[in-house]
């Protein structure tokens, strides 16, 4: 995974890299982005899919297609302006905002704690960064090959501007 480090801004969808520290604890962790200030996520028991403002939300990327895998029970929650309600993707093994409802304001994580968001596969810098790794390569291999070739053309000038038996000078001549 990439993260673009400068992150101008956050949308529903996105996959974030934040400092899990709104939630009492000590590391940088990845979630997606499920609702943002402003917005109520709600789930009642018995329903098939979380409901975003009241509608059914679709998420297509949630590992097994079981979106409700895991809740504890019910909820509903009104995010706070410059806040985030986070979800894994593995919603049967994730210790996410559902589960932070005690720990901070209905489970969720202030905007500054965002440090990095998912760069996508077909972004322009993920794809110049696949293809520079490749590039970079070729270019260690091209000076390892030319530091070889100075050190033996050195050692060749060297030894040819050795003097040997038949060239060394005779005093007074």
């Amino acid at each position: 995974m990439v993260f673009n480090t400068l992150v101008a801004g956050v949308d529903r969808g996105d996959v974030v890299l934040f400092d899990a520290a709104a939630w009492g604890e000590r590391h940088l962790s990845v979630e997606r982005v499920i609702a943002v200030g402003g917005d109520r996520i709600a789930y009642t028991p018995g329903d098939r899919t979380l409901t975003l403002n009241g509608r059914p939300l679709e998420e297509p990327y949630v590992l097994n297609g079981d979106p409700v895998a895991g809740s504890p029970g019910a909820f509903s929650v009104k995010v706070p302006e410059g806040r985030l309600f986070l979800l894994g993707d593995n919603r049967g093994n994730s210790a996410d905002s559902r589960y932070r409802f005690e720990a901070a304001e209905g489970g969720t994580v202030p905007l500054p704690a965002v440090k990095g968001a998912l760069i996508d596969e077909d972004d322009p810098l993920a794809v110049g960064l696949r293809s520079a790794v490749p590039a970079g390569g070729g270019v260690l291999l091209l000076g390892a090959v030319s530091g070889v070739a100075a050190l033996r053309l050195r050692r060749r000038a060297v030894t040819a501007a050795a003097p040997t038996a038949d060239t060394v000078p005779v005093p007074g001549v």
